[in-house]
């Protein structure tokens, strides 16, 4: 069975995930825990944990368990009060990591809990804020970070960290390591500023593959064209660069992308094929990766995008067999 990582975080990385289970491949979801924003930044507040939010997402996504279970786990209280916008699965992940003693453990028993096939590796156990380094200030945590992207120069985290010792000999053994479609400089880039991901990721033998973003995210990638993103991961890819990219080509309804940009100032990221083969990136390219789901919003179809990827592992194993 192929190993695949992917480093992500949010809704996109999600998103993905859902998909993916559903193929023959043994995958490992990498992390990042520096969120401070929403339900997971008062949890992490209060009680001096790591960010537990996209972990309890991951999760989710990657369940087996039953529907009405892992809705339960989903459900966000509505009522006013101490626990109004908390999702259930983070108060969970909460109570586990002071019953286990990490949230590495505490992830690992979930996994039993909901049936995962696969593995799931919070990127640290420590809490983190990432810190965007300026002309003249720095921007601390990743709400500032998300906010100010065009003046920052640097990402950084608030303290030297260490990071599973399980992550290096997954990407060691990947057959594909995978960027997820998500927020750039507070989903993928927090896994690219520490050293070990780097060292790992430039000795890994593994093609580097980014699932392109659809639209724009006002304030930290307003760049419109796939490979604008390319370029910033090449950036922080140290010796290595993306190889493959997966994006889409179908053309999205004009009302849809107007009602983006209405209410949201959001833009499709535009397919630019040629520059992309000038830099180097192999392309996978489909019409109709892409869903408008019930609340309207444009999202990666997890199945198609899933497909693509097992289909990319299967023709590499006949070119390596050949």
């Amino acid at each position: 069975m192929k190993k695949v990582v992917i480093f992500g975080g949010g809704t996109g990385l999600s998103t993905l995930l859902s998909g993916l289970k559903l193929f023959p491949v043994d995958v490992t979801a990498v992390i990042a825990v520096s969120d401070n924003g929403s339900s997971t930044g008062v949890l992490k507040q209060e009680l001096n944990i790591p960010a537990v939010g996209d972990v309890g997402k991951v999760l989710l996504a990657m369940s087996n368990a039953e529907d009405d279970f892992v809705r339960l786990l989903g459900y966000r209280f509505r009522k006013e009060g101490s626990l109004y916008n908390h999702p259930v699965r983070n108060i969970l992940l909460a109570a586990l990591i002071d019953q286990k003693g990490s949230l590495l453990e505490a992830t690992k028993y979930m996994c039993r809990l909901l049936n995962v096939r696969g593995t799931v590796l919070p990127l640290t156990e420590e809490k983190v804020e990432l810190v965007g380094e300026g002309q003249a200030t720095e921007y601390y945590g990743e709400e500032e970070v998300s906010r100010n992207v065009c003046r920052i120069r640097k990402l950084s985290y608030d303290h030297d960290i260490k990071i599973e010792k399980e992550i290096t000999t997954k990407i060691a053994e990947a057959d594909l390591i995978i960027f997820s479609s998500g927020s750039l400089y507070t989903s993928i880039l927090p896994h690219l500023i520490v050293p070990e991901v780097q060292k790992a990721i430039d000795a890994a033998k593994a093609p580097l593959m980014y699932i392109s973003n659809l639209v724009t995210q006002p304030g930290e990638t307003d760049i419109t064209t796939v490979s604008g993103h390319v370029e910033i991961l090449n950036r922080y890819l140290d010796k290595r660069h993306i190889d493959i990219v997966v994006s889409n080509r179908g053309s999205i309804n004009p009302d849809v992308r107007q009602r983006y940009l209405d209410a949201e100032g959001k833009r499709i990221v535009e397919l630019d094929e040629d520059t992309l083969h000038r830099i180097g990136v192999e392309t996978i390219i489909a019409d109709d990766i892409f869903c408008i789901n019930s609340e309207g919003k444009i999202r990666h179809n997890a199945l198609k995008t899933a497909y693509l990827i097992f289909s990319y592992l299967m023709d590499h194993s006949e070119d390596q067999a050949s």
